[in-house]
Protein backbone atom coordinates (compact mmCIF):
# COMPACT_ATOMS: atom_id res chain seq x y z
CA UNK A 1 0.00 0.00 0.00
CA UNK A 2 1.27 3.74 0.08
CA UNK A 3 3.01 5.25 2.48
CA UNK A 4 1.30 6.66 4.99
CA UNK A 5 2.82 10.10 4.34
CA UNK A 6 2.17 10.01 0.80
CA UNK A 7 -1.64 9.32 1.41
CA UNK A 8 -1.72 11.75 3.98
CA UNK A 9 -0.50 14.35 1.96
CA UNK A 10 -3.04 13.44 -0.82
CA UNK A 11 -5.94 13.03 0.85
CA UNK A 12 -4.97 16.00 2.91
CA UNK A 13 -4.58 18.70 0.37
CA UNK A 14 -5.87 17.32 -2.66
CA UNK A 15 -9.46 18.77 -1.82
CA UNK A 16 -8.20 21.77 -1.14
CA UNK A 17 -6.27 21.72 -5.23
CA UNK A 18 -9.26 20.35 -6.53
CA UNK A 19 -11.53 23.12 -4.32
CA UNK A 20 -9.16 25.28 -6.14
CA UNK A 21 -9.29 24.77 -9.89
CA UNK A 22 -13.47 24.08 -9.10
CA UNK A 23 -13.42 27.79 -7.64
CA UNK A 24 -11.47 28.96 -10.73
CA UNK A 25 -14.01 27.76 -13.34
CA UNK A 26 -16.87 29.61 -11.12
CA UNK A 27 -14.54 32.96 -11.49
CA UNK A 28 -14.87 32.44 -15.24
CA UNK A 29 -18.60 31.82 -15.01
CA UNK A 30 -18.37 35.02 -13.04
CA UNK A 31 -16.30 36.59 -15.43
CA UNK A 32 -18.99 35.69 -18.62
CA UNK A 33 -21.52 36.78 -16.81
CA UNK A 34 -20.59 40.61 -16.63
CA UNK A 35 -21.16 40.53 -20.57
CA UNK A 36 -19.56 43.51 -22.36
CA UNK A 37 -17.95 45.39 -19.55
CA UNK A 38 -15.63 42.66 -18.76
CA UNK A 39 -13.19 43.66 -21.17
CA UNK A 40 -9.05 43.33 -19.96
CA UNK A 41 -6.21 44.34 -22.01
CA UNK A 42 -4.26 42.04 -20.76
CA UNK A 43 -4.36 38.61 -22.56
CA UNK A 44 -4.08 36.07 -19.88
CA UNK A 45 -7.25 37.64 -18.16
CA UNK A 46 -9.56 37.57 -21.46
CA UNK A 47 -12.18 35.00 -21.55
CA UNK A 48 -10.00 32.47 -23.76
CA UNK A 49 -7.21 33.05 -21.59
CA UNK A 50 -8.86 32.24 -18.39
CA UNK A 51 -10.34 29.12 -20.39
CA UNK A 52 -7.18 27.74 -21.59
CA UNK A 53 -5.46 28.04 -18.04
CA UNK A 54 -8.41 26.00 -16.51
CA UNK A 55 -7.44 23.17 -18.97
CA UNK A 56 -4.19 23.02 -17.96
CA UNK A 57 -5.12 22.86 -14.52
CA UNK A 58 -7.52 20.20 -15.01
CA UNK A 59 -5.15 18.35 -17.12
CA UNK A 60 -2.75 18.63 -14.48
CA UNK A 61 -4.65 17.29 -11.97
CA UNK A 62 -6.04 14.44 -13.71
CA UNK A 63 -2.51 13.45 -14.31
CA UNK A 64 -1.58 13.92 -11.41
CA UNK A 65 -4.22 11.74 -10.02
CA UNK A 66 -3.20 8.78 -12.47
CA UNK A 67 0.30 9.49 -11.35
CA UNK A 68 -0.39 8.68 -7.57
CA UNK A 69 -3.06 6.13 -8.57
CA UNK A 70 0.12 4.16 -10.76
CA UNK A 71 2.14 4.81 -7.86
CA UNK A 72 -0.59 3.55 -5.23
CA UNK A 73 -0.48 0.74 -7.58
CA UNK A 74 3.36 -0.24 -8.02
CA UNK A 75 3.92 0.06 -3.76
CA UNK A 76 0.96 -2.31 -3.70
CA UNK A 77 2.52 -4.99 -5.85
CA UNK A 78 6.08 -4.39 -4.20
CA UNK A 79 4.77 -5.27 -1.00
CA UNK A 80 2.60 -8.28 -1.80
CA UNK A 81 5.98 -10.00 -3.11
CA UNK A 82 7.91 -8.12 -0.14
CA UNK A 83 5.48 -9.16 2.48
CA UNK A 84 7.10 -9.98 5.93
CA UNK A 85 4.86 -12.63 6.88
CA UNK A 86 5.18 -14.51 3.67
CA UNK A 87 8.80 -13.38 2.71
CA UNK A 88 9.91 -14.41 6.35
CA UNK A 89 8.18 -18.06 6.10
CA UNK A 90 9.37 -18.98 2.29
CA UNK A 91 13.06 -17.69 3.37
CA UNK A 92 12.79 -20.16 6.57
CA UNK A 93 11.76 -22.76 3.81
CA UNK A 94 14.93 -22.09 2.14
CA UNK A 95 17.14 -22.28 4.99
CA UNK A 96 15.49 -25.57 6.20
CA UNK A 97 16.45 -26.60 2.77
CA UNK A 98 19.94 -25.81 3.10
CA UNK A 99 20.47 -27.56 6.84
CA UNK A 100 18.73 -30.56 5.70
CA UNK A 101 20.93 -30.70 2.23
CA UNK A 102 24.90 -31.98 1.60
CA UNK A 103 26.86 -28.39 2.68
CA UNK A 104 29.27 -27.24 4.79
CA UNK A 105 28.43 -26.37 8.54
CA UNK A 106 30.12 -23.15 7.36
CA UNK A 107 27.78 -21.96 4.58
CA UNK A 108 24.68 -22.84 6.77
CA UNK A 109 26.04 -20.34 9.74
CA UNK A 110 26.61 -17.45 6.33
CA UNK A 111 23.35 -18.14 5.31
CA UNK A 112 21.74 -17.62 8.79
CA UNK A 113 23.79 -14.36 9.30
CA UNK A 114 21.79 -13.36 5.85
CA UNK A 115 18.93 -14.79 6.88
CA UNK A 116 18.49 -13.20 9.95
CA UNK A 117 18.87 -9.93 7.99
CA UNK A 118 16.27 -11.21 5.60
CA UNK A 119 13.65 -11.23 8.36
CA UNK A 120 14.38 -9.05 10.51
CA UNK A 121 15.13 -11.29 13.69
CA UNK A 122 17.87 -10.86 16.31
CA UNK A 123 20.21 -13.50 16.38
CA UNK A 124 21.16 -15.06 19.96
CA UNK A 125 22.41 -13.33 22.90
CA UNK A 126 26.18 -13.54 23.10
CA UNK A 127 27.99 -13.90 26.65
CA UNK A 128 30.53 -11.13 27.30
CA UNK A 129 32.66 -11.00 30.33
CA UNK A 130 32.81 -7.68 32.29
CA UNK A 131 33.67 -6.16 35.61
CA UNK A 132 30.20 -6.04 38.13
CA UNK A 133 31.02 -1.77 38.04
CA UNK A 134 28.22 -1.82 40.72
CA UNK A 135 30.29 -4.04 43.37
CA UNK A 136 33.17 -5.33 44.83
CA UNK A 137 33.96 -8.23 42.58
CA UNK A 138 36.88 -9.26 41.79
CA UNK A 139 38.56 -8.95 38.14
CA UNK A 140 37.89 -12.40 38.06
CA UNK A 141 34.17 -12.56 38.14
CA UNK A 142 31.99 -11.30 35.08
CA UNK A 143 28.58 -11.01 34.36
CA UNK A 144 26.80 -11.84 31.62
CA UNK A 145 25.74 -9.29 28.98
CA UNK A 146 23.75 -9.09 26.15
CA UNK A 147 25.39 -7.73 22.85
CA UNK A 148 23.12 -5.29 21.31
CA UNK A 149 21.50 -7.46 18.27
CA UNK A 150 18.33 -5.37 17.61
CA UNK A 151 18.28 -5.08 13.52
CA UNK A 152 17.43 -1.55 12.17
CA UNK A 153 14.37 -0.34 10.66
CA UNK A 154 16.55 -0.07 7.74
CA UNK A 155 18.11 -3.30 7.22
CA UNK A 156 14.49 -4.05 6.36
CA UNK A 157 13.91 -1.18 3.76
CA UNK A 158 13.23 -2.86 0.18
CA UNK A 159 16.44 -1.87 -0.85
CA UNK A 160 18.51 -4.28 2.13
CA UNK A 161 16.07 -6.90 1.67
CA UNK A 162 16.85 -7.15 -2.11
CA UNK A 163 20.36 -6.69 -1.17
CA UNK A 164 20.49 -9.57 1.36
CA UNK A 165 18.32 -11.50 -0.92
CA UNK A 166 20.88 -11.36 -3.43
CA UNK A 167 23.77 -12.28 -1.54
CA UNK A 168 21.77 -15.48 -0.52
CA UNK A 169 21.01 -16.33 -3.79
CA UNK A 170 24.84 -15.92 -4.26
CA UNK A 171 26.08 -17.60 -1.34
CA UNK A 172 23.75 -20.87 -2.56
CA UNK A 173 25.11 -20.85 -6.00
CA UNK A 174 28.60 -21.45 -4.79
CA UNK A 175 27.30 -24.69 -3.10
CA UNK A 176 27.16 -27.59 -5.02
CA UNK A 177 25.26 -29.61 -2.59
CA UNK A 178 22.66 -27.54 -2.36
CA UNK A 179 20.42 -28.44 -5.08
CA UNK A 180 16.48 -28.82 -3.60
CA UNK A 181 13.78 -30.86 -5.11
CA UNK A 182 11.15 -27.67 -4.82
CA UNK A 183 10.94 -25.77 -7.88
CA UNK A 184 10.87 -22.47 -6.17
CA UNK A 185 13.48 -23.16 -4.00
CA UNK A 186 16.00 -24.60 -6.66
CA UNK A 187 18.54 -21.70 -8.22
CA UNK A 188 16.00 -20.99 -11.26
CA UNK A 189 13.56 -20.72 -9.11
CA UNK A 190 15.02 -18.12 -6.92
CA UNK A 191 16.54 -16.29 -9.52
CA UNK A 192 13.25 -15.73 -10.93
CA UNK A 193 11.93 -14.40 -7.53
CA UNK A 194 15.09 -11.76 -7.51
CA UNK A 195 14.44 -10.70 -11.23
CA UNK A 196 10.55 -10.20 -10.32
CA UNK A 197 11.60 -8.28 -6.58
CA UNK A 198 14.14 -6.16 -8.07
CA UNK A 199 11.37 -4.86 -11.55
CA UNK A 200 9.05 -4.44 -8.92
CA UNK A 201 11.27 -2.20 -6.69
CA UNK A 202 12.16 -0.10 -9.52
CA UNK A 203 8.60 -0.03 -10.50
CA UNK A 204 8.30 1.75 -7.39
CA UNK A 205 11.16 3.82 -7.73
CA UNK A 206 9.57 4.96 -11.47
CA UNK A 207 6.39 5.66 -10.02
CA UNK A 208 7.76 8.12 -7.53
CA UNK A 209 9.60 9.97 -10.05
CA UNK A 210 6.68 10.12 -12.25
CA UNK A 211 4.51 11.23 -9.09
CA UNK A 212 6.93 13.92 -8.01
CA UNK A 213 6.76 15.59 -11.20
CA UNK A 214 3.55 15.45 -11.34
CA UNK A 215 2.71 17.22 -8.56
CA UNK A 216 6.06 19.83 -9.56
CA UNK A 217 3.79 20.45 -12.80
CA UNK A 218 0.53 20.92 -11.08
CA UNK A 219 1.94 23.32 -8.20
CA UNK A 220 3.33 25.32 -10.83
CA UNK A 221 0.33 26.01 -12.95
CA UNK A 222 -1.95 26.42 -9.94
CA UNK A 223 0.41 28.49 -7.88
CA UNK A 224 4.03 29.00 -8.52
CA UNK A 225 3.99 30.33 -12.32
CA UNK A 226 3.67 34.09 -12.76
CA UNK A 227 0.61 33.07 -14.78
CA UNK A 228 -0.81 30.40 -12.47
CA UNK A 229 -4.35 30.23 -11.18
CA UNK A 230 -4.05 31.60 -8.18
CA UNK A 231 -1.86 34.34 -9.44
CA UNK A 232 -4.78 34.97 -12.37
CA UNK A 233 -7.10 34.92 -10.04
CA UNK A 234 -6.16 37.83 -8.05
CA UNK A 235 -5.72 39.55 -11.05
CA UNK A 236 -8.94 39.06 -12.48
CA UNK A 237 -10.36 40.03 -9.06
CA UNK A 238 -8.12 43.54 -9.12
CA UNK A 239 -9.29 44.07 -12.54
CA UNK A 240 -13.05 43.54 -11.67
CA UNK A 241 -13.02 45.96 -9.22
CA UNK A 242 -11.17 48.63 -11.29
CA UNK A 243 -14.34 48.14 -13.43
CA UNK A 244 -17.05 48.27 -11.24
CA UNK A 245 -15.54 49.46 -8.02
CA UNK A 246 -14.76 47.82 -4.51
CA UNK A 247 -18.17 48.49 -3.10
CA UNK A 248 -20.26 47.16 -6.37
CA UNK A 249 -22.17 44.03 -6.47
CA UNK A 250 -19.65 43.17 -9.46
CA UNK A 251 -17.04 42.99 -7.11
CA UNK A 252 -18.15 41.55 -4.27
CA UNK A 253 -20.12 38.33 -6.39
CA UNK A 254 -16.34 37.58 -7.20
CA UNK A 255 -14.37 38.32 -4.34
CA UNK A 256 -16.59 36.12 -2.65
CA UNK A 257 -15.01 32.96 -4.34
CA UNK A 258 -12.05 32.16 -1.86
CA UNK A 259 -8.73 30.59 -3.33
CA UNK A 260 -5.74 28.87 -1.24
CA UNK A 261 -2.62 28.39 -1.44
CA UNK A 262 -1.22 25.43 -1.41
CA UNK A 263 2.47 25.56 -2.30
Amino acid sequence: MATINEISKHTGSEGGHAKNVANFEKLISVCIGYGAPYNPAKASLKLTGLNTLLTSAQTAMTNYKDKFNAYSIAVDEREILFAPGTFSKFITRLLNALESSAVTEQKVVDAKSITRKLTGKKAKPKAKKTLNSSTTAPATETLTVAEPLEISSSQMSYDNRLDNFAKLVNLLSTETGYNPNEADLKLTGLNTLLASMKAKNTAVINAITALSNARINRNKILYLDATSVFNTQSDAKKYVKSVFGATSPEYKLISKIKFTKLA
